[in-house]
């Protein structure tokens, strides 16, 4: 069923879709993971692919950049096209200092400055949190290709040009691991949904090293995070 966001059919979507933010991103990932790749969606340039990986058939989708983008389109993909799991991928800032670039993280939880949970009306602050078969699958995948992935919380913000410069550190010392801008709407909405909901993140710069990656190093390190998705996707 189409939406206003996508025009792929009925179908045309695996039970588990792989999301990074950046479309070309994902088809990267078609033209170089999957078998048979037919591309399904193009409206707006968010670029959604179908094909098989050992076998399995995988989708592999952009959501763009920040909240209310991921927002839109992994709810389509839930409530529209039948999708059982999102695995978000991307990048994300270091917050601690035992983290280095390249490291990969896996989302147990995310903690955001964003008010997405308001539209819930919830007489409290919701928690949002991967779903932990998921996770399970995909620490014992990344073990199986010699990562030591790092396991935690991390921020979700709404935020990347900060007025407050220094705030990340009243997050650091909460123990978060490091910031993105997707992952809180979208464990929120697969909690919402009854649905299963990942992010693997690959450290591609750190705000207490002053350390980051150039745009070739971080496409090269993403294949690890990548395999590691592809391996858990059932």
């Amino acid at each position: 069923m189409a939406t206003p966001h996508n025009e792929a059919k009925e179908n045309a979507f695996a039970k588990t879709v792989l999301m990074p933010g950046d479309p070309l991103r994902a088809k990267f990932i078609a033209e170089n993971f999957l078998e048979n790749a037919v591309q399904v969606n193009g409206i707006r340039n968010m670029l959604a692919y179908t094909g098989t990986y050992k076998g399995k058939k995988v989708s592999v989708m952009g959501s763009g950049m920040g909240i209310p983008s991921i927002g839109i389109y992994s709810y389509e993909l839930y409530a529209f096209y039948g999708v059982e799991t999102i695995i978000r991928i991307g990048s994300c800032g270091a917050y601690q200092e035992d983290l280095n670039l390249y490291d990969v993280i896996l989302a147990e939880g995310a903690s955001t400055n964003s008010n997405w949970a308001h539209q819930y009306d919830l007489p409290g602050v919701f928690s949002a949190v991967a779903d932990f078969n998921t996770l399970l699958k995909a620490y014992e995948a990344a073990k199986k290709l010699g990562i030591d992935p790092k396991v935690g919380s991390i921020l979700s913000s709404d935020t990347f040009y900060n007025d407050t410069p220094d705030v990340w550190k009243k997050w650091a010392k909460m123990g978060i691991l490091a910031v993105e801008m997707e992952s809180y709407a979208l464990y929120s909405i697969a909690s919402s949904l009854g649905k299963k909901a990942l992010c693997i993140l690959t450290v591609s710069d750190s705000l207490c090293k002053k350390q980051e990656t150039t745009a070739e190093e971080r496409q090269n390190s993403f294949r690890t995070m990548m395999e590691i998705a592809l391996e858990t996707a059932e």
